[in-house]
């Protein structure tokens, strides 16, 4: 059986992991990295896609996250991410459709601050689709 360590997962709205796991695969933004008990003190920042946590109550489970950084060291893993969402509560049908009515708005746009509000959240829409496999 793996070694297990202490992972913590923290949204700004909820904490959505503290349990010890076996393994956690994080989106980094040099590249995803492998996090196991006893890994060398590591600092990255977030790049948009899923977060692999297996071992812990609930095996295998991905997250979607976006943005923020994770903080490996003696005490486990910390990732404080500026969003995260289970996969397992993202609707893959309502992202396509919110795909295609922002890209309405961002078509429809009358001035240029109201076109990069669209834009972004455009953007942000596809990262969650990218990351899904889409």
């Amino acid at each position: 059986m793996a070694a297990s360590f202490h992972f913590e997962l923290v949204s700004p709205e909820r904490l959505l992991i503290s349990e010890d796991v076996d393994a956690v695969l994080v989106p980094g933004s040099e590249g995803e990295f492998e996090v196991l008990a006893g890994h060398a003190p590591f600092l990255s920042t977030l790049r948009p896609g899923l977060m692999r946590v297996r071992g812990g109550s609930k095996p295998d489970r991905q997250i979607f996250v976006r943005g923020g950084f994770a903080d490996t060291g003696p005490d486990g893993l910390t990732v404080l991410a500026e969003e995260a969402i289970p996969v397992e509560e993202i609707d893959r049908e309502l992202i396509a459709s919110q795909i295609a009515d922002a890209e309405d708005d961002v078509k429809d746009a009358k001035d240029e601050a109201t076109r990069d509000d669209a834009e972004r959240h455009l953007e942000h829409l596809r990262e969650v689709q990218r990351a899904l496999g889409h």
